[in-house]
């Protein structure tokens, strides 16, 4: 049975990365998740995860900080840095502290299924009295230089700027530059989800917390993410959360 700890505080982003995991596992394991760098320190000091997927960018403590704590009473967990920024520092640290794998944000699913895979077959076959950190060099990303890349990192950034007002695939492609059927083919392809799903999915990250945070109208969180019609907000929302709207803020609100 193996012990897997996930850290991303993006709601969306850890479910996203929970299912993934689940399904490889298989259910002969137990998934862990938090979303703070201290939480991930308590959490792994008292159920020593034998894998480690981590955000760097974190409240409280970032993930590298949090990642050398654990360190000490965790030497052999497997770790997976993943992290929006490709800056080489980053990727020395990774490497001073035995990280498995550092994958680069936008993450395709295949990604996280590939590591998972390689490390538990590591785990499976690793020789007695190994240490499992010990049996694979750290994988640390290479750019990706591809015209399409450079697409998609572009869509990425306009999106991410602009999810809050109404946004189309239109609107996307236009910046880009490039025909929509085209983008949309190409983002599905490369990020794993379609482009209106990748909106909608910044979106109602956006709605969650707003819907614990403040004491706005459901009408007017639907407005402040983007939505003009409330009744397609709540559907867009309860196909992502699986609850509505009400529910969730009822369920979250004092956490």
């Amino acid at each position: 049975m193996h012990t897997i700890l996930i850290v991303e505080d993006e709601i969306l982003e850890q479910q996203f990365l929970k299912e993934i995991v689940e399904e490889e596992l298989q259910g002969q394991g137990q998934i862990l998740t938090c979303t703070t760098g201290t939480q991930a320190i308590e959490t792994a000091r008292k159920k020593n995860p034998d894998i480690i997927l981590m955000d760097i960018w974190l409240p409280e403590l970032d993930g590298m900080k949090a990642l050398t704590t654990i360190r000490q009473f965790c030497p052999s967990a497997a770790v997976i840095i993943l992290s929006a920024c490709s800056d080489f520092s980053y990727a020395q640290q990774a490497i001073h502290l035995q990280v498995r794998e550092y994958l680069l944000k936008p993450i395709r699913p295949s990604e996280i299924r590939q590591s998972i895979q390689t490390i538990l077959a590591a785990h499976t076959v690793m020789p007695a009295g190994s240490d499992p950190a010990e049996l694979t060099t750290p994988v640390i990303p290479l750019p990706k230089d591809s015209a399409h890349m450079e697409v998609i990192d572009k869509s990425i950034h306009y999106i991410q700027d602009n999810f809050k007002r109404k946004l189309s695939l239109k609107d996307v492609s236009e910046h880009v530059y490039m025909n929509p059927q085209y983008l949309s083919r190409i983002f599905k392809k490369e990020v794993g989800i379609s482009c209106i799903d990748y909106i909608n999915r910044l979106k109602i990250e956006y709605a969650c917390k707003l819907l614990t945070t403040t004491d706005e109208s459901i009408c007017h969180i639907s407005s402040l993410c983007g939505y003009s019609d409330q009744s397609y907000f709540n559907r867009v929302f309860i196909n992502q959360m699986k609850i509505t709207p009400k529910m969730f803020r009822q369920k979250n609100k004092n956490k």
